[in-house]
């Protein structure tokens, strides 16, 4: 069976490919290659459909990850307010030094565009290069386990058509560290050649039927679609989780963060996934300032690596440390993990996780299956833990938003609300590829319409106090700056 879908896959991705090609030579398009509106909508109105009737949320995934992988994605496709400059999507991230922090610095980071790639979509890190190419500002690879496994048993994905949402118990799949390190020594080498879980094993007959498709996928592609000049590059992201079958709080992300540390330009300590067994409790209090503790101890000691790209970072030092926690925590227990994250100087928070409830509003059959709910129907449950959140640190932590992303309005709700940048996965599922330029187009319009130039104009837009304290803040730092540069 997955042979037959494999093969079929090949044929149907370079059949694609030539009706692709053909229709940007016909529209006189050419220059714009996988960029262009038409493939885009392509990708996004005509395959992506096809693979959700044909195949199931698992093999889908998989053929997205190898259609990607190999180049067949579209590029993204550039808005005018962008590229005219007249509005301003990249973020921030500046680190305040405090006394406890390491005499090394942390990494200050800019974020290309506001827009990233959720955990969960690339878990081996096999297709960076081309997922940046979608358009994102950012993309986050993992959760990544020390040792292999193969997670829970299958089917353990679930789309929730009507409702727009999708449920997952895939349980921490991951083949292992050692793996991902290659894979992003690879990718930071420029190299091919990069190992994944595609869901099951090939025969030889079956990889060589894999190598004639790619080989006649590139042709295609290499004759009907130019190179295009390359976008600003992307940051990339690597999300910690523990084995399945770990007794011990902190050995696993330690270990996480000493292997594949030195490739990230941000971690995540992943503690809020509702598939592996126990792992929700080290949000808990004693716990957690146990985990954080011994991450940021771990985090300080890593030897530097080299610049990947120099522009979007300061001189290469310690990369930031992110915690993501769950939307299913009380407004109390948001508030401890606020305090205790402003305690430990962690760096920033992504909110937030899928969820274990079920709002009675589904109308999927799908709905009663166990796992973590994402989607349309978390959005507003999200959306209103990142206002806490950003309320709760009264605005001093960087939020990663996420849950229920799939247009414009819904970044713009997630940035008023606190976040600083956020991340979308499932919205992929029914929004194709494409999707990722369509919100970045869809955000700019609102923006301009709003009168507002910059992410710092929208930002924490829902608390007025803090919002127009942070205003006023950077006023007087531009000012300051300004005597400066007058006095020189």
């Amino acid at each position: 069976m997955l042979r037959q879908i494999r093969q079929t896959a090949i044929k149907t991705v370079t059949t694609g490919v030539v009706v692709f090609g053909t229709l940007e030579v016909t529209t006189k398009l050419p220059s714009e290659g996988r960029s262009s509106e038409i493939y885009h909508r392509v990708s996004d109105e005509v395959v992506t459909p096809l693979l959700r009737k044909l195949l199931n949320p698992e093999d889908a995934h998989n053929m997205a990850i190898y259609s990607v992988r190999n180049g067949l994605g579209p590029k993204h496709h550039p808005n005018q307010l962008e590229t005219s400059s007249k509005i301003d999507l990249s973020s921030k991230l500046t680190i305040t030094p405090t006394p406890n922090t390491t005499q090394r610095s942390i990494t200050n980071l800019t974020f290309p565009n506001c827009i990233g790639l959720a955990a969960g979509f690339d878990k081996d890190g096999v297709a960076i290069s081309n997922l940046m190419e979608l358009g994102f500002g950012f993309v986050e690879i993992g959760s990544v386990t020390p040792k292999p496994q193969p997670g829970n048993p299958k089917p353990r994905m679930f789309r929730l058509t009507e409702d727009g949402g999708v449920i997952n118990r895939f349980g921490f799949n991951s083949v292992g560290m050692d793996v991902v390190e290659e894979n992003l020594r690879r990718f930071y080498e420029g190299e091919g050649g990069v190992v994944g879980d595609d869901g099951g094993d090939s025969t030889e007959v079956e990889e060589w039927w894999m190598d004639v498709g790619r080989g006649v996928v590139r042709k295609v592609m290499g004759v009907l679609v130019p190179i295009q000049a390359p976008q600003p590059p992307s940051l990339l992201g690597v999300n910690l989780g523990k084995n399945k079958t770990s007794t011990e709080e902190t050995e696993d992300y330690e270990l996480g963060i000493q292997k594949l540390g030195p490739y990230a330009d941000y971690l995540v300590i992943n503690i809020s996934s509702p598939n592996t067994p126990g792992l929700r409790d080290l949000q808990k209090n004693e716990p957690l300032k146990r985990l954080l503790h011994a991450a940021i101890r771990q985090r300080n000691n890593l030897l530097p690596k080299r610049q990947r790209h120099a522009s979007l970072t300061t001189t290469r030092t310690l990369p930031p440390l992110f915690v993501k926690i769950s939307p299913d925590n009380t407004d109390d227990e948001l508030k401890n993990i606020a305090a205790i994250a402003m305690e430990c100087n962690i760096d920033g928070i992504l909110v937030t996780n899928t969820t274990n409830a079920r709002p009675s509003t589904l109308q999927s059959p799908h709905s009663p299956e166990t796992g973590g709910l994402s989607g349309t129907p978390l959005r507003d449950k999200s959306t209103e833990c990142i206002r806490r959140m950003y309320h709760h640190t009264n605005g001093k932590i960087f939020i990663i938003g996420m849950g229920g992303v799939s247009s414009g309005h819904d970044v713009y709700d997630k940035l008023k609300a606190g976040a600083s940048v956020v991340q979308m996965y499932s919205g992929l599922v029914y929004g194709g590829p494409g999707l990722v330029s369509r919100i970045r187009g869809e955000l700019a319009e609102i923006m301009e319409e709003n009168g507002q130039r910059c992410m710092g104009d929208v930002v924490g837009l829902d608390h007025e106090g803090i919002y127009w304290e942070k205003r006023l803040e950077r006023t007087r730092e531009m000012r300051g700056k300004e005597i400066v540069i007058a006095d020189e």
